[in-house]
């Protein structure tokens, strides 16, 4: 199964479908005195007919090839907001969709199909501007520095990065350095092993920030392309442990003053809002280059990630929804907008 497969078939099972709430939305308030398919409506025209065919047409095969409306007013506005709130997207992004939509489209009746695809390209048009591959600099090694809260999928993330990269050519090194947690080391070396890629380590409690610093030292001597640095899952709450992220990314710049070159947020999409303020304390301390959402098959709405979008402007770089090698793809925000609203299969 491709991975657009596997993303729309997980993503759509999760516990809050915005596909669905779209739907209802345009049935509790349904125009009846215009449910024809209008083909002289634009709008219409880059949509298909929904059949709402009763019982007996069904079984004949047949149908009118009415479509359910509704007339965009205040009430159905109202309704909207509130939809993509609890789609995770928060109030601010929320508000600014609707907006936009209002003053596009306020007055005019539109079916499910055709509200699906205005949501979509919203979100789209929000989404583009940061959907961007993970950077590669000239710079031997480049170093990625791999940071997030306890239980976001950092490992499987470095993993399954780890995997692609050298598929692509590149000579890479990983870094052990959550050394409070000899379980996350040894994750790490199973990943090491089933991707063929060297994982280095030291003894339980030694200094994070001295192990990274060795490990930039031997992978600069060794000519490597890439080192990636695996880091404590830390809780956004506890000053402790991200004070000493920090101190690993001091340490990395007495080698080079421009590393790391990529400082990669991982973050788990099932957390919802939440993840809002791990990108604001996380970036308090560290210069967040990018971000990877994880977990989009849990019970996660999607729509968080709009909202990130929104607001920090920062590049998603990939998106994960399994725990196979290959369930993690770079971020393509025309797909994911189509998947979120239901209009993937409709178009």
């Amino acid at each position: 199964m491709s991975f657009l497969a596997k993303l729309k078939s997980r993503l759509t099972h999760s516990t809050s479908k915005l596909e669905q709430g779209l739907g209802d939305l345009i049935e509790e308030g349904e125009d009846e005195s215009s449910t024809d398919y209008d083909m002289s409506n634009p709008l219409d025209k880059d949509t298909k007919p929904e059949k709402k065919a009763g019982f007996l047409e069904k079984m004949l095969g047949g149908g009118s090839g009415r479509v359910p409306t509704r007339r965009l007013d205040d009430d159905m506005l109202e309704s909207l907001e509130d939809l993509l709130i609890v789609s995770d997207m928060g109030y601010d992004t929320s508000i600014r969709i609707s907006s936009h939509i209002a003053q596009e489209h306020m007055g005019k009746k539109l079916s499910t199909v055709q509200l699906k695809s205005i949501l979509a390209n919203e979100i789209t048009d929000i989404l583009e501007p940061v959907a961007k591959p993970i950077p590669l600099f000239s710079a031997k090694p480049q170093v990625i520095l791999i940071a997030g809260v306890n239980g976001s999928g950092k490992t499987t993330t470095i993993g399954k990065l780890s995997s692609q990269f050298k598929e692509a050519g590149k000579d890479i090194v990983i870094a052990a350095c959550d050394t409070f947690r000899a379980a996350a080391v040894q994750q790490l070396e199973v990943w090491g092993q089933r991707v063929e890629v060297p994982v280095l380590k030291a003894s339980t409690n030694t200094d994070p920030a001295a192990l990274a610093y060795k490990a930039y030292q031997l992978a600069k001597e060794e000519g490597k392309d890439l080192l990636i640095i695996d880091t404590a899952g830390r809780l956004q709450n506890r000053k402790d442990l991200m004070e000493e992220l920090a101190k690993i990314v001091r340490v990395i710049k007495k080698i080079d003053s421009e590393a790391p070159h990529n400082t990669l947020l991982v973050l788990d999409a099932t957390t919802g809002q939440n993840a809002i303020s791990q990108v604001e304390v996380f970036k308090q301390l560290v210069d967040i280059s990018g971000l990877i959402m994880t977990k989009l098959d849990g019970s996660a709405k999607g729509g968080i990630l709009v909202a990130l979008a929104a607001k920090f402007s920062l590049p998603i770089h990939a998106i994960g929804i399994g725990e196979g090698i290959d369930d993690l793809s770079p971020f393509d925000p025309e797909q994911f907008a189509n998947i979120l609203t239901g209009l993937e299969g409709q178009e």
